[in-house]
């Protein structure tokens, strides 16, 4: 279904029911990231969400309306529309900084939080402008050339190195993914949403009292780093790294992705 939510459409799915776990996808994703875990959590009222410039919903063409906090909003707003109260949260990477945002934004509407793969942004201004560059670095040449030029340079980031192990089939569905995403949507997303524009929130990690699950691959040593030192900061928070997987770990690991975010959900150790 369509949603308008703020003046953009977004696009959600639905299955199951029991309690609600909202969950979202990473930069140049959708939901369809989490459609292979439907039959694993059935015990939960999934909410899918593409997030804006992604998937079906609305790609704007102001870079201002994917800023994190006006994305956190949005999904405020869809709750709203949904008749939700509150929810488990699941994000990766961009997905976990926005729900990370949404948390801190919206500690009422958060039971649990899962973070994959995730960071509170930047720590300082020198970084985050740094950041900033690279970024519009990026955009700019995927107006200039296109998704698929930016698409096969995406994939060939150490970041995603680990994936090569994969079998084809699940490389080539995870391509197909990233290749029905538009021009605007992914430009824009990197401006609007990007680590060097989001706030950083490291120093408001100590506000979220909502308990946490920090999950890394241990392949993925920058960001096994951050959840270690995010973990510091979090009063309520257990971090798992997951062996054999790299940045994706949902994708890399599914099994055991998938069993661990349930525990946790459920309150098991």
């Amino acid at each position: 279904m369509n949603i308008l939510v703020n003046g953009v459409s977004y696009h959600v799915e639905q299955y199951g029911s029991g309690e609600p776990l909202l969950l979202l996808h990473g930069f140049t994703g959708s939901m369809e990231t989490w459609k292979p875990f439907l039959p694993y959590w059935r015990e939960f009222r999934l909410i899918l969400v593409d997030i804006v410039g992604h998937g079906l919903t609305d790609s704007p063409h102001d870079p201002a309306r994917y800023e994190i906090e006006r994305a956190a909003a949005d999904l405020d707003e869809l709750l709203r529309h949904l008749h939700v109260e509150d929810v488990h949260v699941l994000g990766y990477s961009m997905g976990g900084r926005l729900a990370l945002t949404f948390a801190i934004l919206y500690p009422h509407r958060v039971r649990k939080l899962v973070l994959e793969s995730s960071s509170p942004g930047l720590k300082t201004e020198q970084e985050r402008w740094k950041r900033r560059e690279n970024d519009e670095v990026l955009a700019r040449e995927i107006e200039q050339y296109g998704i698929a030029a930016f698409v096969d340079k995406w994939e060939k980031l150490p970041l995603f190195a680990s994936q090569k192990q994969l079998p084809s089939s699940v490389q080539e569905e995870i391509r197909k993914e990233r290749l029905k995403n538009n021009k605007i949507g992914l430009a824009n997303s990197l401006r609007g949403m990007g680590t060097g524009k989001q706030p950083s929130w490291w120093n408001r990690l100590s506000e979220v009292n909502t308990p946490t699950l920090l999950i890394c691959g241990e392949w993925d040593e920058k960001f096994c780093r951050i959840a270690e030192e995010m973990k510091e900061h979090l009063p309520d928070c257990k971090m798992v790294t997951v062996s054999q997987a790299g940045h994706a770990i949902h994708v890399e690991q599914r099994e055991i992705f998938a069993k661990i975010v349930s525990e946790f959900i459920r309150g098991g150790e």
